[in-house]
């Protein structure tokens, strides 16, 4: 991994785990798909954590079913592309990126989906310049990352595939059915060496979602990723990553925030749940996902808080303002649910009366 005090402030995944990938591969005998850094296995191994013979200790990087993610390796080890699909917040993005570190040793090959991502995005541009210099040659042309990882072999990726407008979605089309991608202006060509696939990204819960056509879904073998399955479990993922996070924005130490990350934890998902941990209340939902990413983001902000304007103790005043903000996205329908909530459930919990009174001077 990278040393703490390393000038990145976000290092790729290749770049923070170099030395389990290296120990990963020393120790992999098994067979290799062409154009592959490791086995299937030992990319599932890489993602889901395991103690090599040598003692070597690879962390987990997701937390969930293993078979979920031998499911998509095994997808991408055929000439089918893989689609992680899954509400906000529940690891799509990191799992692409720890599978392109793995399997190619590099995660930068990617396409950001938005509404306004263009069709040179996927396929290929052009230096104007040496366009109208030279003509179309193919020292002018301008290869996306999607042509670069299909000439050499390699993972690309494409981030919230459902936010591209549909028609610039399809340019895919050609590339995962035919495996090459045309070059009509040079008469020419690009075809996939092999190794070459693509992982996509997609959740159908925001605003803005432009659904996949019926042809390019059919391209894809669908992953769903689902939400941590218990409150320890998602417990465990918002620790980890929080202490992560902490560690590469070189964020002071506080004591141990368990207490108030099992709070956060439980308040989103009984509001996601719509029902009380004991199943004793129901509970109106908000409109927000209130996923572990937004968990995470709540604590990690508290910490700094804590951290440089309280006493250095993670306390529920530090981490109020950030559940509000969550909870709250829509102030008309998002608010009433939240005093609601405030009232009938965290006011009568035992312990819970600090948490009830910082919310409460939060705004809530």
């Amino acid at each position: 991994m990278t040393t703490p005090d390393s000038p990145l402030l976000r290092p790729h995944a290749e770049q923070a785990y170099a030395d389990e990938l290296t120990a990963l591969a020393g120790a992999d005998e098994r067979p290799r798909p062409p154009g592959w850094r490791l086995s299937p296995v030992a990319v599932v191994d890489y993602l889901m954590g395991t103690t090599l013979p040598d003692s070597t200790v690879i962390v987990p990087k997701y937390v969930g079913p293993r078979r979920l993610i031998e499911v998509a390796v095994a997808t991408i080890a055929t000439d089918r592309a893989l689609l992680l699909l899954g509400v906000p917040g529940t690891a799509k993005t990191w799992v692409s990126e720890h599978l392109a570190a793995a399997i190619s040793g590099d995660s930068t090959l990617l396409v950001q989906g938005t509404s306004g991502t263009a069709e040179e995005s996927i396929r290929y541009g052009w230096n104007y310049a040496r366009l109208l210099a030279e003509g179309p040659t193919r020292a002018a042309l301008v290869p996306s990352p999607v042509m670069t990882a299909m000439a050499d072999g390699r993972i690309a990726r494409v981030e919230e595939l459902t936010r591209i407008p549909s028609d610039v979605q399809d340019a895919l089309i050609t590339i995962l059915s035919e495996k090459t991608l045309p070059i009509p202006e040079l008469a020419s060509e690009v075809q996939a060496a092999k190794g070459f696939n693509v992982v996509a990204t997609a959740n159908d819960r925001d605003r803005g979602v432009n659904e996949l056509s019926s042809a390019l879904r059919r391209r894809f073998n669908t992953v769903v990723l689902p939400l941590p399955a218990d409150a320890e479990q998602e417990v465990a993922i918002v620790a980890r990553r929080v202490s992560e996070l902490g560690r590469s924005i070189d964020l002071p130490e506080v004591p141990s925030a368990m207490e108030e990350i099992r709070r956060v934890v439980t308040v989103f998902r009984e509001l996601r749940a719509g029902l009380t941990e004991d199943g004793s209340t129901t509970l109106k939902s908000p409109t927000a996902t209130l996923s572990p990413a937004e968990a995470i983001s709540v604590i990690t902000s508290g910490i700094a808080l804590a951290a440089h304007f309280g006493d250095g103790v993670l306390r529920a005043s530090d981490v109020a303002a950030g559940i509000v903000g969550a909870v709250i996205k829509d102030p008309v329908t998002d608010t009433p649910v939240w005093t609601e909530y405030l009232e009938a459930v965290v006011r009568e919990r035992k312990d819970w009366g600090d948490f009830y009174r910082a919310c409460r001077d939060a705004g809530g």
